[in-house]
């Protein structure tokens, strides 16, 4: 069964940074794109960040500059590091697996809130 786990959000001050991770289990992620979205309320879930299998990345342009999308296959995981948060990046983030062709995997999503 596959699953994916994130994990690191939470409460933080504008202008602060968390550090999102991504756990997978029954796949190995090495051959899949992985991908961070986020989800406001009311609004329509978007990309935020992408990295390839072979480590090319792509961002959402309100967040070049201040997040960075890693990945490490030996651990299975990736990580969104967020720095110079502010309150329209306020959303569930959630993970996400990709190979051609085929469904994606998606996690539970974990919140991040940022606020004073």
């Amino acid at each position: 069964q596959v699953q994916l786990v994130e994990s690191g959000g939470g409460l933080v001050q504008p202008g602060g940074s968390l550090r999102l991770s991504c756990a997978a289990s029954g796949i190995s992620l090495s051959s899949y794109t992985m991908g961070w979205y986020r989800q406001a309320p009311g609004e329509q879930r978007e990309l935020v960040a992408q990295i390839g299998s072979g480590g090319s990345t792509n961002y959402a342009e309100s967040v070049k500059g201040r997040f960075t999308i890693s990945r490490d296959d030996a651990k299975n995981t990736v990580v969104l590091e967020m720095n110079s948060l502010n309150s329209e990046d306020s959303a569930v983030y959630y993970c996400r697996a990709q190979r051609p062709w085929r469904s994606p995997f998606w996690g539970q999503g974990t919140q991040v809130t940022v606020s004073s």
